[in-house]
């Protein structure tokens, strides 16, 4: 026999009951019918249940370990119905909202702040995120309908990734800033030459595209060739900064904590764009007005955030959201 919901609840029933008469009344059931079924369930269980005497029905070691997964499973089975019975009356919410969102993102600050602002204007939209280091796969799966929207950075004036089809809006273009200790030397300065840390070894987050190659062309303008750049996580390369091991190239709103310090580089000689990209054919294609707006309000939030930058930004107008455009 194969076990089936309905066996799991006649085992909880029996166990909350603690008597097969009382279970029976509860599930509707005729005693000799219920006792039946407990005794197959058993059978395909391989052992007793319950030890049944004139007290009642207590679970034995095996009851208790099949009670144990029962009181999990069903609660999740019941979830899940419920959760797809609102997908599925929700097939379109009001306007042109999908009733669900799958959003992609490269390293980025832009993600956490544009699902909150989902969340808030629609409470009832499904929204799931996926993070990856690589835009060509991000961009990968919005061609492929496994995300509808994706978060990329590229360098200066490189193109998007390169998979045909997708249309791609610029969100924000900003400098590159490198984050220093708040021991180094440098630190207090309201900028850095590029060439006053020739000495220094460096520090990035993972990424395809021509960053690496951006970056190297800009030390060799300012006479040098960098000793080494470490690629690694967020975590790494702020404990990096903060040992004194390394300087590490990193966003201009980077999140204020104790022991490091983001400075802009004189002459901002690397710049970031960061870009909303979708298909045309796409589930959630219609959505895009709306959520570029989004995503837009969410990258302002972020720079609010950053007295530097949004100080930066008074004097260097050019950087900072743009007016989306497609790309």
């Amino acid at each position: 026999m194969e076990l089936e919901l309905r066996h799991f609840k006649i085992i909880v029933a029996v166990a909350e009951a603690g008597s097969i008469t009382k279970a029976a009344s509860t599930l509707g059931l005729a005693q000799p019918a219920l006792t039946a079924q407990l005794h197959r369930i058993e059978r395909a269980l391989g052992g007793p249940l319950f030890e049944r005497d004139r007290k009642g029905a207590r679970p034995t070691a095996l009851g208790e370990l099949v009670l144990s997964r029962a009181r999990l499973l069903l609660p999740a089975v019941s979830g899940l119905r419920e959760e797809a019975a609102r997908f599925a009356n929700n097939a379109a919410l009001p306007g042109d909202t999908p009733a669900r969102l799958r959003l992609g993102s490269a390293t980025g600050p832009v993600l956490g702040g544009l699902v909150h602002q989902l969340n808030a204007a629609y409470p009832d939209l499904h929204v799931t995120t996926h993070v990856s280091w690589s835009s060509e796969e991000l961009a990968s799966m919005v061609a492929d309908g496994r995300v509808d929207y994706t978060l990329v950075g590229v360098c200066g004036d490189a193109p998007p990734p390169s998979q045909p089809g997708l249309i791609w809006r610029t969100l924000a273009t900003d400098p590159v800033f490198v984050l220093l200790s708040d021991k180094h030397p440098l630190a207090d300065q309201p900028q850095v030459e590029l060439s006053a840390l020739a000495g220094w070894q460096w520090g990035a987050t993972p990424g395809d595209g021509c960053f690496a190659d951006c970056f190297a062309a800009a030390c060799a303008r300012a006479g040098f060739t960098p000793r080494t750049l470490y690629e690694t996580d967020v975590n790494s390369c702020i404990d990096l900064v903060e040992s004194g091991d390394a300087v590490v190239l990193c966003q201009p709103m980077f999140r204020k904590m104790p022991g490091v310090v983001p400075v802009p580089i004189a002459g901002n000689p690397l710049r970031w764009r960061n870009l909303i990209g979708w298909h045309p054919d796409g589930s959630a294609a219609a959505f895009s007005d709306q959520l570029v707006k989004m995503a837009s309000t969410a990258y302002a939030d972020v720079i609010a955030r950053s007295t530097r930058y949004t100080e930066f930004l008074r004097d260097h107008p050019g950087f900072g959201v743009e007016r989306p455009e497609a790309v």
